[in-house]
Parts: C-alpha cells; sequence; structure tokens
C-alpha cells in the first residue's frame, strides 16, 4: 500500500479537531510569552543549530554532527535555566482561577487609582511623565535599559521620580501588577509617519513600545499637561482623569472622536 493509499484511510474525527485546536492555543500562548523578549533571538538560535545539525547529518559530516548532538543532549538542560521566566509565567497564568482573577482586578483597581492620582499631580505640577503598564507581553528587556526596582506602586513615589532633576525623570516607569519594575527606561521610538507636530519625544516613544507590545503607555506632556494613553499602535489623547481610571482598570473601551478625545463605552 502507497502512502497515499495511507492517508487516504485516515479518519478525521472531532478529537483531532479538539487536539489541533489545543495544540494550536498552546503554541499561542507561547509566542505570546516570548514576544518582545530575548527568548526570541534564542529561539531562533536554536533553530539556525537544527538546520546546521540537519545538514552536517546530511552531508555525513560526523564530528560536527556528534559535537551538536552534545549541545542538544545537555542544552535542554540549559533551556530551563534560560526560559525561567517565561515558564514561571506561563505556568502562573495556568494556575490562574476566577477567584485569583476577581482579586487581581480589586489589585488591578488599586494600582489604577494609584496611577490616576499620581498623573493628577504630575498634571498640576506641569511635570512630563511617560508610565508603562505591563499586561501580557513582558516587558522586562525594557526594564534592563533603565534602573531596575521592586517598588509598590504609589502616588508619592511615581510623583517623585518624575520631579524635574531627579536622577530617572527622563526615562519611563515600568509597572507589573502592583510593582514598579523599572524606572528611566529607554523606550523605542515609533517609525511611523506622524503629522502633528505636537507629538514629541515621550509621545513617540509611547507609540514604539504600544507596537512592539500590549502594554498600555501613559504619557503626561510637558508642555500641555495633557494625559494621553498609547495602546496597540493608535494614540488616545486629551483624557481627563476619570476617563484614564476606567481605561486602566479595564472598565471601558475607546474609541477616537474627530477632536482626538477618548470616548468610553462601557
Amino acid at each position: 500500500m502507497s502512502a497515499l493509499d495511507q492517508i487516504r484511510l485516515l479518519q478525521f474525527g472531532w478529537r483531532d479537531v479538539l487536539e489541533i485546536a489545543v495544540i494550536a492555543f498552546a503554541i499561542y500562548r507561547v509566542l505570546l510569552l516570548v514576544q518582545g523578549t530575548r527568548a526570541v533571538q534564542m529561539l531562533i538560535g536554536i533553530i539556525v543549530l537544527l538546520i546546521a545539525y540537519a545538514v552536517a547529518w546530511l552531508a555525513k559530516l560526523t564530528v560536527i554532527t556528534w559535537l551538536l548532538g552534545l549541545v542538544f543532549t545537555y542544552g535542554a538542560f540549559a533551556a530551563v535555566i534560560v526560559f525561567q521566566p517565561e515558564i514561571r509565567q506561563a505556568l502562573a497564568l495556568l494556575g490562574q482561577s476566577r477567584v485569583t482573577r476577581f482579586f487581581r482586578s480589586l489589585q488591578a483597581n488599586e494600582v489604577a487609582d494609584e496611577i490616576v492620582d499620581a498623573v493628577d499631580r504630575l498634571c498640576r505640577s506641569g511635570y512630563g511623565a511617560i508610565i508603562a503598564v505591563e499586561r501580557e507581553v513582558p516587558l522586562g528587556d525594557y526594564v534592563q535599559s533603565g534602573s531596575e526596582l521592586q517598588a509598590k506602586v504609589s502616588t508619592d513615589l511615581l510623583t517623585t521620580i518624575f520631579t524635574p532633576y531627579s536622577p530617572l525623570h527622563d526615562g519611563a516607569v515600568i509597572v507589573r501588577g502592583d510593582t514598579i519594575v523599572g524606572a528611566g527606561a529607554i523606550l523605542p521610538l515609533s517609525q511611523a509617519p506622524i503629522s502633528d507636530r505636537s507629538i514629541g519625544t515621550r509621545h513617540r516613544a509611547a507609540l514604539g513600545l504600544s507596537e512592539e507590545t500590549d502594554a498600555f503607555v501613559i504619557v503626561v506632556s510637558e508642555e500641555t499637561s495633557s494625559i494621553s494613553v498609547a495602546s496597540r499602535g493608535r494614540l488616545e489623547r486629551h483624557l481627563t482623569t476619570a476617563q484614564l481610571r476606567d481605561v486602566l482598570a479595564g472598565r471601558a473601551v475607546g474609541t477616537t472622536a474627530d477632536d482626538g478625545v477618548l470616548e468610553l463605552r462601557a
């Protein structure tokens, strides 16, 4: 019986559909976790090594095949260490229940209140600021570009960081959960054409990060004291503190009106 005949005899049932869906979802979640991190570069390196191994095996290059075999044998242990943050986060996501999500939502509301109060103070003081709120995609690489911190989110601390002439006021603050994990971080500038000349470096940096990750990036303009939020490559401007609180707490979604003001829908 030929291979083609064997394929024709295969029966495609609902179990196969279920398995394909589960595997596809698992691969999607893994890619989502490693997006924007150094893990992507490492995965590309592993793929290159696999291709090199296949070429060496086909060309019967015994020594190279043996050496690459050793790399793959002991590389599994190294991968566990290298990908430890991503593995830990994946297990944490699997362990989330409705109860833990409920408490996380309460925590998110508290963090949103602290951030909004800080933004309100900064606006009234005329201080510029940029705050990136991490969501699904890790921002570890951007944290390393500045100063790493481990401090609970508070209005006083955020206001102090962005006070002019403080060592970290020029960069971005990165918030993970209820913790400030980085300050003075350097964010990638958006390369998209922007016709509005009032868009400054902070707004371009917020757009740049939102294009590469799913983070919420809050910008307080030093010139106009207006509040903006960048998300998924879009910049919503001239928000009120009440609108910002709803966006951060996940109680609303935004649409942009003709005047650039974010309109919220429940």
